[in-house]
């Protein structure tokens, strides 16, 4: 296949550079307040399984398909997808414009950082008293009426209001910085991230080592990791896990490490960079839940002490009130409350402000890519039009419609489905040999044939049974989905499936539109007419359509509420020798340098979705009920200890994140040290 760096690009600076503006990518507000209470709503130490799964078995692989990617084409997501296959193009276009809806959100959350920030300021100005201290139920309340009444001025229903002018200003400040941290191109921002991602791990550190120095500490640590099992049988437990870890990663949407790594050299790592990225990521993540519930422990004891307990599920709340709420309450109850307040708002900003500037720098990318505008032209514009978007989440209302999208977003149709695509587009429908060896001919250490194996059918097969779990969740909630028995309609689950719906038909006509983007060189591809393999693709795709139209039938019953067990295992053999016929094809035909009949390709995506079917209806009649769409309020019994099993899953994560690390600076060491050795022509 034609290599296809064949075009100057702007590069990083250094390595470190690109691995601290990925790892700033990745880490985000997400990470400070999101993950802990996902985590804690979602069974504890036992919401670990599924997120670890995501991070590791999916994530990190992912971030290598969409590195290897990037760097081949040495494009953005769309010019990627569209160098790949011109058919594509629109993958990679849906990334962009999803991307992009959460940018103008996300500068939302940035913006109440600021003003909490200045909130701290203020009070270590005039003494270190806070606008919402005080003590016990009393000090919930009055947090609560600030951050509800006070600062959002907030109203119930899909109605949004006035809009609320004192979060104008910081939503204005949040794009201008934002504006200049990209302005002058990845140079610019690989010198900036040495700054604003050590500096929020420094302040995580300090925030997590007076936590757990606090009174009263292990009592939040017992409520952030003592497992609830019974959770890992719940659709929403694996979704969450799921789309925290794709949203925290930076993947899928946004097209971020596809921009990001497009901008790398030539001979750059790809395989480790993507390995440290999702550790970091990882630890962060696991750090911050460790900095907030060993400081809401030490609230609940400062609180007894004073007469007026307050239990810690009283105040951890979902969404943003975490880290509004329930958090600044916390703070206020500590000596030197305005200043510690500070040091988190401080440490939301530095970590917010990376995610948000990596997703607006490839957003501008693609448009750049497509149109060969100037990023002098292109960047004001579209940050005017983010910022007049957000006017849509600062009214009253706007905090409820910033939920919903979001929760949009980590649903059903949002980030993982499109991971899922992502997976079949390039494991099906084109060579994904090609980036393994080209990730591998410039990596600290290779991957084998399972990574291959494990875009074209594992992620796909796990991914996909997720999504028809969840489907089958959302078509037979309590109340409806769209409309309600009584015939009333669901007006905020319509307007945000409307948007998850509006995103990909906007990204079909934008890749309908020429541009640079269709006169640039694409990869091979393979002729239309190659007939290689047709006989046994057609075979391979008859059985693969055989068992979807069985699967489809069960899930259906299933919705009416009828259980067909037996029957659900005549789907599972036509699939699996569809797919070992889909996937003997490409491998056979991939070392020969052709290419099989498309009748191989689509068995082997048909069947792939078949056995995700399959696997998903199983955990249907296993787990014997349905769920609301709304979680059921979480009951945590009365633990102010850790348990063994706690203890164990403490140790076994900060073993996988030392053992992690040190592998693979181990790795980068040595591959160093052999490079350095090696004497080249001409060298005195």
């Amino acid at each position: 296949m034609t290599e296809l760096l064949e075009e100057q690009r702007e590069s990083w600076g250094t390595r470190g550079g690109f691995i601290l503006a990925a790892v700033g990518s990745a880490v985000g507000l997400g990470n400070l307040w999101r993950f802990p209470y996902e985590l804690y709503d979602h069974g504890g130490g036992a919401f670990l399984i599924p997120y670890v799964i995501a991070v590791f078995v999916i994530g990190v692989p992912m971030l290598i398909l969409e590195f290897s990617l990037g760097h081949f084409t040495q494009r953005a997501a769309p010019g990627a997808f569209a160098r790949s296959h011109r058919r594509f193009e629109f993958v990679g276009w849906w990334s962009i414009i999803l991307g992009f809806v959460i940018v103008t959100f996300y500068a939302v959350i940035l913006a109440y950082c600021f003003s909490f920030l200045s909130f701290s300021l203020k009070g270590m100005l005039t003494g270190g008293e806070l606008p919402w201290a005080g003590e016990g139920l009393e000090g919930v309340q009055n947090a609560q009426k600030f951050f509800h009444e006070t600062y959002l001025d907030e109203i119930e229903g899909p109605a949004l209001g006035k809009i609320r002018w004192n979060i104008f200003w910081p939503l204005v400040i949040t794009w201008v910085v934002m504006y200049f941290c990209i302005f002058r191109g990845v140079k610019l921002v690989g010198k900036i991230v040495w700054l604003t991602v050590p500096l929020p791990w420094l302040m995580l550190l300090i925030l997590t080592t007076r936590g757990l120095t606090l009174e009263g500490s292990i009592t939040g640590l017992a409520y952030y990791l003592n497992p609830d099992w019974s959770q890992l049988a719940k659709a929403t437990t694996w979704r969450f896990a799921f789309g925290q870890a794709f949203f925290s990663l930076s993947l899928a949407f946004g097209g971020v490490m596809i921009t990001y790594a497009s901008f790398l050299h030539r001979k750059s790592d790809l395989n480790n960079n993507a390995a440290i990225i999702g550790l970091a990521d990882f630890a962060t993540s696991f750090t911050a839940g460790l900095a907030v519930f060993a400081t809401l422990g030490g609230m609940w004891f400062v609180t007894q002490q004073a007469g007026h307990p307050v239990r810690i599920e009283n105040v951890v709340e979902g969404g943003a009130s975490l880290g509004f709420i329930a958090f600044p309450y916390a703070l206020a109850q500590l000596p030197y409350s305005a200043w510690f307040s500070f040091v988190f708002f401080f440490a939301l900003v530095t970590l917010g402000i990376d995610s948000g500037f990596s997703i607006t720098e490839s957003v501008l990318a693609a448009v750049v890519d497509k149109t060969g505008w100037r990023r002098s032209v292109v960047l004001p514009v579209m940050s005017l039009i983010g910022l007049a978007i957000g006017l849509v989440y600062i009214t009253q209302g706007g905090l409820n419609w910033l939920s919903v999208i979001n929760d949009f977003i980590d649903g059903t149709w949002g980030i993982a489905f499109l991971g899922l695509l992502e997976c079949i587009v390039l494991g099906w429908l084109w060579r994904v040999d090609v980036l393994r060896r080209h990730a591998n001919e410039r990596s600290d250490w290779r991957l084998g044939r399972w990574w291959e194996y494990l875009i074209r059918i594992g992620i796909p097969i796990i991914l996909g049974s997720l999504f028809f779990w969840s489907l089958f969740d959302d078509l037979t909630q309590e109340g409806g989905f769209l409309r309600s028995p009584d015939g009333d309609w669901h007006l905020t689950n319509c307007v945000g499936l409307s948007v998850m719906v509006l995103v990909p038909i906007a990204a079909v006509l934008v890749s309908l539109i020429r541009g640079r983007l269709n006169a640039a060189p694409r990869a091979e591809q393979a002729s239309e007419s190659e007939t290689e393999g047709r006989l046994a693709g057609l075979f391979a795709l008859f059985l693969a359509v055989a068992s979807a139209a069985v699967v489809v039938i069960l899930l259906r019953l299933a919705i009416l509420e009828r259980s067909e067990k037996y029957v659900l295992w005549l789907s599972l053999p036509p699939a699996l020798v569809a797919i070992v016929i889909g996937n003997r094809l490409l491998d056979k035909f991939s070392r020969s340098g052709s290419s099989p009949s498309r009748f191989a390709r689509w068995a082997g995506m048909i069947a792939t979705m078949d056995i995700s079917g399959f696997i998903a209806l199983s955990l249907i009649y296993a787990t014997g009920s349905k769920e609301p769409a709304q979680l059921a309020e979480v009951v945590h019994p009365a633990q102010d200890q850790l348990s063994t099993v706690s203890y164990v899953i403490l140790g076994l994560v900060f073993l996988l994140i030392i053992c992690g690390f040190g592998w693979c600076f181990y790795r980068a060491l040595t591959t160093a040290s052999a490079a350095d050795s090696v004497q080249e022509p001409g060298e005195q």
